[in-house]
């Protein structure tokens, strides 16, 4: 996000997107290396999610859930139908998603991504299949969904893309940074 300051009205543009179908691919295999758990977290606490959501959210204006009723919060990450999944590397958090079945017959994948120390690791790809399987593993679900905006990192769109989303509507939006940090970064 360069070049834009906490308190600057920006515009960008939020691409919806779906897929139909289960993959029928195999997923990717883990990239040589690193050791890696993938854990799902039973009533996390809220502070946990804020941290995952902070730390991965830190430089694409991942701000809402900061100001959010503390009520909401634990609504949303507490109720049954919505899963957080962590992805340990080598021993510490270096990623998320969370599945969202709260819509019949539609999972979302509400939430995804890596800490900025596992970026660029090649664990993007896994991780996104994994999930869009995890997804499509939840009783019922006859599509999945997520979006992503040109806040979000600069190849968000085209990893859904790979892994076989497809975009289905953009709208433009506006609105005021915050510039605001997670307290942990």
């Amino acid at each position: 996000m360069g070049g834009t300051a906490p308190d600057e009205e920006v515009e960008y543009v939020v691409t919806y997107l779906e897929m139909t179908r289960r993959p029928t691919a195999p997923p990717p295999a883990l990239p040589a290396g690193p050791k890696i758990a993938l854990i799902a977290a039973k009533r996390p606490p809220a502070d946990y999610f804020l941290y995952l959501y902070g730390t991965v959210g830190a430089d694409y204006e991942w701000t809402d859930w900061f100001a959010a009723p503390r009520p909401a919060l634990e609504a949303f990450i507490h109720d049954a139908r919505v899963e957080l999944f962590t992805m340990m590397l080598d021993g510490w958090p270096g990623g998320f998603f969370i599945v969202d079945t709260r819509t019949a017959g539609v999972c979302d994948l509400s939430y995804f991504g890596l800490v900025p120390e596992a970026i660029g690791r090649g664990l993007g790809n896994w991780l996104v299949a994994t999930a869009v399987r995890t997804g499509w593993d939840r009783p019922g679900v006859e599509r999945l969904t997520v979006n992503t905006c040109t806040l979000d990192h600069p190849r968000a769109l085209v990893l859904y893309q790979k892994a076989g989303f497809v975009a289905v509507h953009r709208e433009t939006r506006r609105r005021m940074l915050t510039g605001r940090r997670p307290r942990w970064g």
